[in-house]
């Protein structure tokens, strides 16, 4: 068992989403459900028998889905990385995932449920985390022009 899980809160529609996600991603499946019972169904004014939890694993990393109703919603203040090691991977993930143009700005993305993810290269942190500052920002600048990530442009400015 993983130690940290995180826990996506959903209005009602938890288990639309985890199918999705776990459509999208290799080495992916839902591990368990749960459903409200009365006394769950009571406190949650969610209806007897609909999904409360759906476990899930991304990629080898556990997650929990919760129905938990309309109190909280996401925000881009909490995103899911996931690093691509090609520009193929990328542009399919981000093709997958993006629902929402206005949304998208350097690599960060919105799905149809709200939850907000960076589809970047698995090299990024090498190429903006190095000793040449100078070449950081030349990175720096060409990725805040971007919104889906160009591999090949990132490299490029890398090396001018």
């Amino acid at each position: 068992m993983q130690r940290i899980v995180p826990c996506l809160w959903f209005n009602d529609n938890a288990e639309e989403a985890v199918k999705f996600y776990t459509s999208i991603f290799k080495k992916s499946k839902i591990t368990k459900t749960a459903r409200y019972g009365e006394a769950g169904a009571r406190a949650s004014g969610r209806p007897k028998g609909s999904v409360m939890t759906i476990g899930f694993v991304l990629e080898g990393q556990e997650f929990l889905a919760l129905n938990g109703g309309p109190v909280f919603t996401f925000s881009p203040a909490i995103s899911l990385i996931v690093n691509c090691t090609t520009q193929r991977e990328l542009d399919r993930l981000w093709t997958r995932l993006s629902a929402d143009r206005r949304a998208e700005q350097c690599g960060w993305l919105k799905d149809r449920f709200g939850v907000s993810w960076q589809i970047v290269p698995a090299i990024l942190g090498d190429l903006v985390q190095g000793k040449d500052a100078d070449r950081s920002e030349r990175v720096m600048a060409a990725l805040m022009g971007m919104k889906k990530l160009d591999i090949a442009a990132l490299k490029r400015a890398a090396r001018a």
